[in-house]
């Protein structure tokens, strides 16, 4: 137990690389919030065509765990965010339930920069896939590959 306690503790070093993060404070009215600020900052988009979506993101030191790694939550977090924004259209609801999968297969250093590409797989019925694939822009090494299966709580018109 103590080893655990030791191996979860921060260490001076954390302490202060977190105690200097600048987060702006929240407005009232603004609906950007903490975890938006903080684990989406710096995400740029490229491209976007119905069904497909295609970004950009340098990773920060923020975001990345004690070896210098791209944080594994980090990276489930964009595929989440990326994946949903190809199937997203305004004004209809997304009463769903998610499935998510990821296959985490190399590895991202801080400030490596990645292309995320969000691609619509389909709809039948009140089934909707969609793929994630992000990658390294300057190896094109594949760093992981997300899933998204979303299954409607009542029938919505195809997107």
């Amino acid at each position: 137990m103590q080893k655990a306690k030791e191996h979860l503790g921060l260490t001076d070093q954390d302490s202060e690389a977190v105690s200097q993060l600048d987060i702006a404070a929240k407005r009232v009215g603004d609906e950007s919030c903490f975890y938006e600020d903080f684990a989406l900052r710096g995400i740029r988009v490229d491209r976007v065509e119905p069904g497909l979506v295609v970004c950009t993101f340098k990773v920060p030191p923020r975001l990345t765990d004690r070896d210098g790694n791209f944080a594994s939550g980090a990276i489930a977090n964009l595929v989440d965010v990326v994946g949903n924004s190809s199937v997203y259209s305004l004004g209809q609801t997304m009463n769903v339930s998610v499935d998510m999968t990821i296959s985490y297969i190399s590895k991202a250093k801080i400030n490596d920069e990645l292309e995320i590409t969000s691609k619509r797989l389909g709809q039948r019925g009140r089934y909707l896939g969609t793929m994630v694939l992000m990658r390294n822009k300057a190896t094109g090494e594949i760093i992981a590959e997300g899933r998204h299966s979303l299954f409607r709580s009542s029938f919505v018109p195809k997107l």
